[in-house]
């Protein structure tokens, strides 16, 4: 069984060295005291979610929420060559935080929310800064679930325009359409950039949006034979992208 892992302030993780003592407290620290149940002498991993992380033990309990743990290795998780960016329209109900759930366990390094034209689901005020600290949340705990040490960052939702502009800006930027005249599996990889790829709503890609992402230069790629909802087309584009690209085996 693989050490759980919990988020230090990067502050604190910063100043960490091997032999010496960090404090893990608050949220984190209440729920490997408390829900964990963690006692000296077990092992677990701190990380900042950016990269930088740290293995040690456990090496005491205080009440309900705070622990000790002595370092015993420094660790460190680079940025990738090709980082692999998902632009998911907005699913209804929890589909989204399903999505992003997924997407993180699999290693999707950005995950753009997108309020296509099709969406039912509407983020605007206060309901959409909600909805976006449930899916950042939501990558948080799978990050910490999946055992990684860089989480995935969860930007503000963007328009078509601005998604157009993301997709200008890629390496390899494409559209998962299930008309798509390529398939993903073929699609020439790069060795470093970006992989940007569109997850578009249940009710597809409108004309108007597909044709200024075809202008923003992405390409439609087809997935597979069968017809995927939009919170599992990402995880299984991106599970695909990332067996291609070396980086799962």
């Amino acid at each position: 069984m693989t050490a759980p892992v919990f988020l230090l302030p990067a502050d604190r993780l910063s100043t960490a060295r091997v032999g010496g003592t960090v404090r893990l407290d608050g949220a984190e620290g209440r729920h490997a005291v408390s829900v964990k149940r963690l006692n000296p002498g077990e092992e677990v991993v701190l990380t900042d979610g950016e990269g930088a992380g740290l293995r040690g033990a456990v090496a005491a309990v205080e009440g309900k929420d705070v622990l000790d743990v002595s370092v015993s290795e420094l660790l460190a998780e680079p940025e990738p060559d090709v980082r692999i960016v998902v632009v998911q329209a907005l699913p209804k109900g929890d589909r989204g935080e399903l999505a992003v759930e997924l997407m993180t366990e699999v290693g999707v390094d950005e995950i753009v929310p997108w309020q296509a034209s099709r969406c039912i689901t509407q983020w605007k005020g206060e309901r959409g800064e909600k909805a976006l600290a449930k899916w950042r949340a939501t990558a948080r705990e799978a990050g910490k679930q999946s055992r990684r040490l860089r989480f995935p960052v969860v930007h503000p939702a963007m328009s078509t325009r601005q998604v157009g502009t993301l997709l200008a800006s890629a390496t390899l930027p494409g559209v998962l359409h299930e008309e798509g005249a390529a398939r993903l599996a073929s699609a020439d990889l790069p060795s470093s950039g970006s992989v940007v790829l569109v997850v578009g709503p249940e009710g597809g890609v409108s004309p108007d949006e597909m044709d200024a992402f075809t202008t923003a230069g992405a390409g439609a790629y087809l997935l597979g034979p069968s017809v995927l909802r939009t919170s599992t087309a990402g995880v299984a584009a991106a599970a695909l992208l990332l067996g291609r690209s070396g980086r799962w085996g």
